[in-house]
Parts: C-alpha cells; sequence; structure tokens
C-alpha cells in the first residue's frame, strides 16, 4: 500500500507520462533523471546521443566528453508542466573541465522541485504541510580508444524526499541510490557528401543503472530508469566554407528496467529478461507490449549560420501504451564569444497535453 501510494505522489506530481494509466512500461522511481536536461536536444525532438559536444554530454554520452577540450557551464532551467500552474520547476547544472594528459572531466546538478504538499491524517485532517523534491548530482569522463571511438562513463547520487510522515504504521523517509552510465561514441573522418564535407558518428548510452530505491526500511525497491539510448547523426556543410550546416540526428531509447506492484527484478536481470515482450494492467485491461512497442523515437534538424545562430525542430514518439508522449519540437540558438543561449518549445499534438508549451532555457558559458 505504501508503495503505491509513493508512486502516486510522484507520478502525479511529476506527470513524465499521461498519467498513471499510461505509464512507461513497469514502473520505476525517481522519473526526474529521464528529462531531457539541455535546450539544445530538447528542440531536436529528444536526440543528442550521437552529437554529445558539449557540456550536456554528461546526459546525452559520457563518451562525447573524449573528444572535447576548453572549459565549459551550462545552466538550463524549465517551468515544468506549465500547463497544470502547480509551481514546479526543473534546473540543471553541468560542467566541463579540460585537464592536460587526462582529458575532459565533466560534473552535473540535477534539481526538480515538486513544490508544497499538505500532510493529512487517516480522516483527512490537515496535519501541517512539507515540501517534495529530487535531486542527482555525479561525474563523468570519456577517453578515446583511437581517432574515431570513444569510450565514457559516468557515476551519480540520486535523492529523492517525496513524502514525510507515515502511511498505516509505517514511517516514510527519503530514498538514495546510486547509479552509472557507460557509454561509447563512434565518430568518422571527414568525407565527400554531395560534393560537401561531412561527418557521421554513431552512439550508445546506458544510463542510471543501479540498486532500486526505497522509502521505508521494509518497503520494496522500485527500480531506476534505467535507460538504453542508442543512436546516429550526420553534419552536413551546405557550402564549401562550411558557414552554413545542417545536422540530422536520430535517437532510438528504451526503458531497461521492469517493476510492478509486487517488486522489481534486479538492474543486472533486467537488462536482457526486458527484451520480450510484457504484460501489464493499464488500471482498465491488461495490456501486452511487444518489444518494439517499447521503444522511444526522437529525430531532429539543426542548421546553423557561421557558428553564430541556429534553429532546430524535431518529432518524439512512445506507443500509446508506454508513455504516449507524441509531440514536435522546435528551438533555436545564439552563440557570441564566449557566451551562448538556447531555447526549446513543445508544441503537443493533444489538447490540454502535460508537456504542452513547456519551455527550456539554457545558458552556456565558455572560459
Amino acid at each position: 500500500m505504501l508503495r503505491k501510494v509513493l508512486y502516486s505522489l510522484s507520478l502525479i506530481l511529476f506527470v513524465l507520462t499521461l498519467s498513471p494509466l499510461k505509464a512507461q512500461v513497469g514502473i520505476t522511481s525517481v522519473p526526474f533523471l529521464q528529462i531531457e536536461p539541455d535546450s539544445r536536444g530538447a528542440g531536436m525532438g529528444n536526440t543528442g546521443v550521437a552529437i554529445a559536444d558539449n557540456a550536456s554530454a554528461v546526459f546525452w554520452n559520457p563518451a562525447g566528453l573524449a573528444y572535447q577540450k576548453g572549459n565549459q557551464i551550462s545552466i538550463t532551467h524549465a517551468e515544468w508542466l506549465p500547463a497544470f500552474n502547480a509551481d514546479l520547476f526543473y534546473d540543471y547544472l553541468v560542467g566541463k573541465y579540460y585537464v592536460e594528459g587526462i582529458g575532459t572531466i565533466g560534473g552535473h546538478i540535477t534539481y526538480l522541485n515538486l513544490g508544497e504538499q499538505i500532510r493529512t491524517n487517516e480522516q483527512g485532517l490537515e496535519q501541517g504541510r512539507f515540501n517534495s523534491y529530487e535531486f542527482a548530482g555525479g561525474v563523468s569522463y570519456g577517453g578515446k580508444i583511437n581517432e574515431n571511438v570513444a569510450i565514457g562513463g559516468g557515476v551519480r547520487f540520486i535523492y529523492s524526499s517525496l513524502a514525510e510522515g507515515t502511511v498505516g504504521q509505517q514511517t516514510i523517509n527519503p530514498g538514495s541510490s546510486i547509479a552509472v552510465d557507460l557509454s561509447t561514441l563512434y565518430r568518422s573522418n571527414s568525407f565527400e557528401f554531395l560534393r560537401r564535407d561531412a561527418q557521421f558518428s554513431a552512439g550508445f548510452n546506458l544510463s542510471n543503472l543501479g540498486p532500486g530505491i526505497q522509502y521505508t526500511d521494509n518497503a520494496q525497491k522500485d527500480p531506476l530508469p534505467t535507460v538504453l539510448r542508442m543512436g546516429w547523426a550526420l553534419e552536413w556543410n551546405l557550402d564549401p566554407e562550411g558557414i552554413n550546416t545542417i545536422t540530422i540526428a536520430n535517437d532510438i531509447s528504451k526503458i531497461m528496467a521492469r517493476g510492478d506492484s509486487t517488486g522489481s527484478e534486479s538492474p543486472l536481470k533486467a537488462l536482457f529478461s526486458s527484451w520480450d515482450e510484457f504484460t501489464r494492467n493499464n488500471g482498465t485491461e491488461n495490456v501486452t507490449l511487444g518489444v518494439m512497442d517499447q521503444f522511444m523515437i526522437g529525430t531532429g534538424i539543426e542548421y546553423w549560420y557561421n557558428d553564430l545562430f541556429a534553429i532546430r525542430g524535431g518529432y518524439y514518439y512512445e506507443h500509446p501504451e508506454n508513455g504516449d508522449r507524441v509531440f514536435f519540437t522546435l528551438g533555436a540558438g545564439l552563440r557570441y564569444s564566449l557566451i551562448g543561449v538556447d531555447f526549446s518549445y513543445i508544441a503537443a499534438l493533444e489538447e490540454e497535453h502535460p508537456l504542452a508549451n513547456t519551455t527550456r532555457f539554457s545558458l552556456l558559458i565558455n572560459f
């Protein structure tokens, strides 16, 4: 019972998906770890695993740090789920630092504010108020195997404070866990495509692999949202000088966790067992999703003029019984000297979609 209460609170407050009846396959904790943190990737249909060329590679693909030099700090802010007017917001701080002879090291802090909640007793009488929030922080590193292939990884600490007090005879405590990321990135040498220079890349990232989270001593653990993300990107110069460039990207991702109302598998076992069909109750009936139904697909395009101004667009799709997030994205970016600004916007296809009109703003500072 307590597990259902905590899950419902997390889902209602966060609403990563459309509703509890259309949650992604299985039940996972701390879904805020799945929020795409930078406005550039978000504006390109939530793609980035094969691009990963700035500090936000920490999220998309830590192996991308291996190809980067210089230092950068990026801050992203989003008023989350504005349609609900619930005072939810998301902040992401990420940085990278290049060390001669060692490589580029990245670090991040993620914070989701879930607002103020009312504590009530079993009779429904107010017993006070408390704040709900979730936090994660970690470090990442990428290194080259050769000029075209890199590997990377990261580790993060996760802290989730959803509620306080007691449910029945059980005391609710904040939950915490440790997760790791494992990734690789391939980048081709420059080659000629339609008589212009181009570069192809492909990436793979397994993120948030670690033990589940529990909120009381005797509660069963909910698994972390372990995500397998893979994709490709093609960057192509439209003119010989490379003033006008286009990047096309495609990401395919999948939740590699199996949790339900009776418990969850171990993270390592789930990596293998999740590659089959899955049956669960959506609140009305039992539904079965095949492997292909469990994939989430993002496609994006980006145009740059002289590395100064960018416009972006994209499309994101999930199966109706696996989240049902279907929307277009728009975005833009500016770069001047050491400063950059990115913006993204979600244009939902359904009326009253929880993510409709969600905007993200990112500030980048190079030093």
